[in-house]
């Protein structure tokens, strides 16, 4: 017979590995960037837009519901429509620098997600 605090513990960590492995939603970055900004987010969606420049680029990730977010890329940068899954940290007030002028007119920066890896699904 296991002993009950053995089973909780498995239990628990079970639960903490399935939750650490759950993309965040981006809808729920956007509602509360607080609670995000400098912590580590897995996000999942479609690239609707890409630019880079030398080695530095950024790209929006969309979700089914239409609500994107900027990610900000030292590595490269997935190709419009790729689905992506991307780790990194959210940000806010973030400089892009000489990127900013490829920019679409209005877009405006004050919350990314600053890519430590990503994906194609």
């Amino acid at each position: 017979m296991r002993h009950p605090s053995k089973a909780k513990a498995t239990v628990m960590l079970a639960t903490l590995l399935w939750v650490a492995g759950c993309a965040t939603s981006i809808n729920n970055v956007l509602a509360d960037p607080s609670r995000y900004r400098d912590r580590e987010v897995k996000i999942s969606g479609t690239v609707n837009d890409s630019f880079s420049l030398a080695s530095r680029g950024v790209y929006r990730v969309q979700n089914e519901d239409r609500q994107s977010l900027w990610v900000v890329s030292d590595r490269g940068v997935p190709r419009n429509g790729a689905r992506v899954t991307v780790k990194g940290t959210i940000r806010e007030g973030f400089n892009i620098g000489p990127l900013a002028e490829r920019l679409p007119r209005g877009t405006g920066f004050g919350l990314v997600l600053v890519e430590r890896e990503h994906k194609a699904n």
